[in-house]
């Protein structure tokens, strides 16, 4: 707390490898330092005073057990990254949209119209920024049901159709393991 900035960035070290790296401009991080078969690193543990020490040392000391598994902490983190990143980009909307892109071209205009109006009105505000690997059979029933409780049955059951389609896409390439709505046969009247 009374670490005052200085014209080069210092260290004011805590122990086992935690240190608080001050920096000219008056931030202050956390940092942990380690070795990894042989080579130094350096991983974040987060911005004082938003991280306040024991909740560093705490997050050091995670990064050490994994150390001791043989796992290499800034690489687990990298790929933690990777992954939720992945999941964040194959959202339903995402992959729905690159399925009616593919499609397009083989429907004409009003046909291709009313399935994107379909996807746009009644589907995506409900599933459209979720990962389409979690998404699971209640989750599309409760859409449908929101379709099904205006009146508009036969919209639903289109609907339905039209997810299954998106899916049967994404099982297709790689984003997703099955298709949830094949669950969902006979649940709308």
């Amino acid at each position: 707390r009374n670490s005052k900035s200085a014209r080069k960035p210092y260290k004011l070290t805590d122990e086992r490898g935690l240190f608080l790296l001050v920096n000219p401009a008056g931030g202050k991080w956390w940092r942990f330092s380690y070795r990894f078969d042989g080579k130094h690193k350096t991983l974040s543990m987060g911005i004082y005073p938003d991280v306040p020490l024991a909740k560093a040392r705490v997050r050091r000391d995670a990064a050490r057990q994994l150390l001791a598994d043989g796992i290499d902490p800034g690489e687990k983190r990298k790929a933690e990254k990777a992954a939720k990143f992945e999941r964040a980009e194959n959202t339903f909307e995402a992959v729905a949209r690159e399925w009616f892109a593919k499609h397009k071209p083989n429907w004409a205009a009003s046909h291709s119209d009313k399935i994107i109006n379909r996807l746009e009105n009644d589907v995506f505000p409900w599933l459209g920024g979720k990962p389409i690997a979690e998404i699971t059979a209640p989750d599309v029933l409760s859409c449908l049901r929101r379709v099904e409780g205006r009146g508009a049955l036969d919209t639903a059951h289109r609907a339905h159709q039209n997810c299954g389609q998106v899916f049967r896409y994404a099982v297709a390439t790689g984003r997703a393991v099955r298709d949830p709505t094949g669950d969902l046969k006979g649940a709308l009247p």
